[in-house]
């Protein structure tokens, strides 16, 4: 299909339901996206730069997900579509702009359910004391089934697990103030001969270099929130009062964690910890508290893995109903559920969990993740000065220079994984040329709609005719 001839009968059979989402909903989307990064994988962080280090790294991270959020709630209220940062991108550095923002994303949504169903695992271990290919297969199977019942269903299932996961972390919070001593912070050892070393940067400047990405484990995929655009029930409301809901949440709970947690156990035992909650708890005598928030830590990982499914069947949608990625991927039946973009990724997250190596999967969601902040952010910027007379229901506070500081940011947390894990950084690299070449080499000749604008104006008067048939 060519970009210049449009058959309204191909969107027709690619809508999504309308109107199932409020901001509460959106803004419990954001957080079940990020909740298992409270419950592991952040604290490692500590290990690696010292409570110091880390909470400086885990500041500046915080900072460029705010800074980028602002933005893309501007964005998300201005180009309501599924593609979130794909068709913000697309809308103005073109194609190749739309794709490669979205190819990171993609990366990012495709790898972080493979990563955390390898940790469900583990937890599964740990509790019923088997784990294995079949865990990962039935974890996939049940919960991309749950979603092919219906985006309403779905959220409404994940919005409970995700309270769930939020309580226990709140009562571990309450169970350890009294716990808490500013002491323990700092009860790392020294590095000799290492630049910036002192009690509170225990590995010195690098350290806080190579702890950037688990900063990020506190806030990854708050982003994918404008994935809901076309679902919710008032986009140009409902999405930004979703996101900044759900940022100025992770904030908190990101702040009881990185405090409490090592104030109460000692930065050195958290910063090795697989299961930091649990052990803290264990630490402080609140052994019945410990193995409930283990088994709530579980709902923590189910949460975020369940959302993130979500997540990438809207951007695969998407970005097939533009002509990106093979056109099957987009077509929707009587529930308008996306279901080839639910199955296809989950097949192939679930081949990349056999790997077992989910700290892999994570840096390389994260090298994915860096990339498409630097471009939505890009993408905000370009917007602003291209088309200041855009209709923006929502407008970023600072204009530019926020969307500036998360650019600048991003540039310096892909730089991070690189310090970190040059394996993960190299992988995902050649991930991306391969997707890249798909673009250029065929999939830039078969494109639907020249913009997104376009497409979801297209979009709009195929689903008008088609309700006054």
């Amino acid at each position: 299909m060519s970009e210049h001839h449009i058959d309204k009968e191909y969107l027709a059979k690619r809508r999504l339901q309308r109107g199932t989402a409020g901001w509460i909903l959106l803004a419990g989307l954001g957080v079940s996206y990020v909740i298992s990064g409270d419950f592991a994988g952040w604290n490692f962080g500590i290990g690696v730069a010292g409570w110091g280090g880390f909470l400086i790294a885990a500041c500046c991270m915080a900072l460029m997900y705010l800074t980028l959020v602002l933005a893309l709630a501007e964005m998300s209220a201005a180009i309501p579509a599924a593609g979130g940062g794909y068709s913000f991108a697309r809308q103005v550095m073109g194609p190749a702009g739309g794709f490669l923002t979205g190819l990171a994303i993609l990366i990012e949504y495709m790898l972080a359910p493979a990563a955390i169903v390898i940790f469900i695992g583990a937890a599964v271990e740990e509790l019923l004391g088997f784990n294995g290919p079949l865990v990962y297969a039935v974890f996939y199977a049940v919960f991309v089934g749950i979603h092919l019942l219906g985006v309403g269903e779905a959220l409404k299932v994940m919005m409970v697990i995700t309270g769930l996961a939020v309580f226990a972390i709140i009562a571990t919070a309450i169970a350890l103030i009294p716990h808490f001593d500013s002491a323990n912070l700092t009860d790392i050892a020294v590095a000799e001969g290492v630049a910036g070393a002192s009690s509170f940067l225990p590995n010195g400047y690098y350290g806080v270099w190579a702890a950037l990405p688990f900063g990020m484990w506190l806030f990854l995929a708050v982003e994918g929130v404008p994935l809901a655009a076309e679902e919710a029930k008032d986009p140009a409301r409902d999405v930004p009062k979703g996101i900044i809901g759900a940022m100025l949440f992770l904030l908190g709970s990101a702040a009881l964690v990185v405090f409490l947690l090592p104030g109460a156990a000692g930065a050195e035992k958290i910063g090795a910890s697989g299961v930091p909650l649990v052990d803290a708890l264990n630490h402080s005598g609140q052994g019945w508290l410990a193995k409930l928030v283990n088994v709530l830590g579980l709902a923590g990982l189910i949460a975020s893995f369940f959302s993130i499914i979500y997540g990438y069947s809207r951007l695969v949608f998407a970005l097939s109903r533009g002509g990106y990625l093979p056109q099957f991927l987009s077509l929707t039946g009587e529930r308008h559920i996306p279901s080839w973009a639910l199955i296809v990724p989950g097949v192939i997250g679930f081949a990349c969990s056999l790997t077992g190596e989910g700290d892999l999967m994570l840096s390389m969601a994260v090298v994915g993740a860096t990339i498409s902040y630097a471009l939505m952010a890009l993408s905000h910027i370009l917007l602003r000065k291209q088309q200041p007379d855009l209709y923006r229901p929502y407008r970023t506070p600072g204009g530019v220079f926020t969307s500036g500081i998360a650019l600048v940011l991003a540039l310096v947390a892909l730089t991070g994984v690189y310090a970190y894990d040059e394996r993960a950084f190299w992988y995902t690299m050649v991930l991306y040329a391969i997707g890249a070449g798909y673009f250029f080499f065929y999939s830039k000749n078969h494109l639907v709609a020249k913009t997104a604008a376009e497409e979801f104006e297209m979009l709009a008067e195929a689903e008008a005719e088609l309700e006054m048939k």
